[in-house]
């Protein structure tokens, strides 16, 4: 009996510094902006205009919340189609600026839609203007006082004959990681990361993390739909996974806000 109740007492001394632990912790904001991959979906709505249950579409970002505790709110500002040209041209990034307080953090996630030669409200080059605007968006994260963090961008699943999967990202992602090292900035390689996990998945097996929707689960899509660039509830999952094992390999000061396993 002693030695059960000696037990329980440890065990609510454990259960009391861990809640402890949590009240004191400053309450801190987590911005993010980049591009549909990233991106927050109303799937309400996606459901009812294409006629189903659960359109499986997913941002990787909607499904991070689940990996925090109460005392970080994400905010994500990232926008489907947008580029690190857009995204500025638009008044996104004012909207996360007018906001930003000193401590919080800002994931930037760009190069998906940088590449879109024949669209001058997106392209930008690798080597110039892209890599000017992510340097801009670092500088004035840091003169907030806040906290960047650089994410290259996730693979496409792009297998080729060989079954080899392709780098459709080419300068982009290699800008992101030069600047990472250049102005010590942490850098989440999600690119290398689900390069390694889509190729292990194979041709076939990678059709579930990517938004492959079968015939007949929706009206409006009565041949399917097969997307190689955006991610399923299950891709997204995965994707914001893989994240927080990148923060943890860094060990950056964020995993403090990590629900306790």
């Amino acid at each position: 009996m002693i030695r059960v109740l000696k037990f329980w007492l440890a065990l609510m001394a454990v259960w009391f510094s861990c809640a402890c632990l949590i009240m004191e912790q400053k309450k801190i904001t987590l911005y993010s902006i980049g591009d549909s991959t990233m991106a927050d979906y109303d799937i309400e709505q996606l459901s009812k205009e294409n006629g189903g249950e659960n359109y499986p579409l997913r941002g990787w970002m909607m499904e991070l919340s689940q990996f925090f505790n109460g005392n970080i709110l994400i905010k994500n500002f990232a926008v489907s189609g947008r580029s690190s040209k857009s995204f500025r041209n638009e008044g996104h990034w004012k909207k996360v600026m007018d906001n930003l307080q000193p401590g919080d953090y800002v994931f930037i996630q760009f190069g998906h839609n940088d590449s879109k030669i024949d669209d001058s409200t997106r392209y930008t080059d690798p080597g110039t203007s892209f890599r000017q605007n992510i340097i801009n968006y670092v500088k004035e994260t840091k003169e907030k006082g806040a906290h960047p963090v650089l994410f290259t961008s996730i693979v496409r699943r792009a297998f080729d004959d060989e079954k080899k999967l392709k780098d459709t990202h080419g300068q982009y992602v290699k800008v992101v990681r030069e600047l990472a090292s250049e102005m010590n900035v942490p850098l989440i390689d999600l690119n290398r990361k689900t390069e390694e996990f889509v190729s292990a998945l194979g041709p076939e097996k990678s059709k579930e993390f990517f938004l492959f929707i079968k015939p007949g689960l929706f009206a409006k899509l009565p041949n399917g739909l097969e997307d190689n660039t955006h991610l399923s509830e299950w891709g997204a999952l995965k994707v914001a996974a893989l994240a927080i094992d990148g923060m943890k390999e860094l060990k950056l000061p964020i995993i403090q806000y990590l629900k306790l396993n």
